[in-house]
């Protein structure tokens, strides 16, 4: 291993000054009013989970709120529907423990929120959360062990919510399967779909 590789606590502590007073004391045990604000305003977080075969980021989303604070150490989120996958959920049946990055437009502070969660297909739980018609698959409770917010620095650097960010070309999803499978699906015709396909399974 390279001589530069840090191997030990102690090394990496050393690359880096003391914790400062705030980032020690923003840190909670509970959804701390103020940290809920952001928790409502929030229509877009990344769910984190680990399983036996490996690790987990999975994007959410739905109007701000779409997370709902249940009482100060409860959050509810539901599963919409998606590509059945499932890899974050089959991680919860195996390991609880999971984490949450909440994003608010226009915000440079984002949300950290460390819990376990437990997957609930409870009727009425469902029903809380029906949007146009139709209902969550299952809602994932959260019980928090720690929320704190993360200073605005990441989002300045990638200049996220600036009009006048860099538009980079980036390939099609078609463009991408096509490739990845030998051409066996027709990536113009799934780009062509997809628009119409994603409004009508939504939800």
């Amino acid at each position: 291993m390279s001589r530069h590789a840090i191997q030990t606590l102690a090394q990496l502590e050393s690359l880096y000054g003391p914790v400062s007073e705030a980032s020690t004391r923003k840190e909670v045990g509970f959804v701390h009013p103020l940290y809920r604000a952001l928790i409502e305003a929030s229509p877009f977080a990344v769910l984190a989970t680990a399983g036996p075969g490996g690790l987990d980021a999975s994007p959410r989303g739905d109007p701000p709120g779409f997370v709902v604070v249940a009482d100060e150490s409860t959050l509810l989120l539901p599963d919409r529907r998606g590509n059945n996958r499932i890899d974050s959920l089959r991680n919860i049946v195996t390991d609880p423990h999971v984490a949450l990055l909440f994003l608010v437009p226009g915000s440079g502070e984002t949300l950290r929120v460390n819990g376990t969660a437990a997957i609930s297909t409870e009727p009425q739980l469902l029903h809380r959360f029906a949007m146009n018609g139709r209902l969550p698959q299952c809602v994932v409770v959260i019980k928090v062990e720690t929320v704190f917010f993360q200073c605005a620095r990441a989002i300045q650097r990638a200049r996220l919510w600036q009009a006048d960010a860099p538009q980079r070309p980036v390939p099609t999803a078609g463009a991408i399967l096509e490739a990845l499978t030998g051409a066996a699906i027709d990536g113009s015709k799934y780009d062509q779909e997809l628009p119409a396909r994603q409004r009508a399974t939504l939800y």
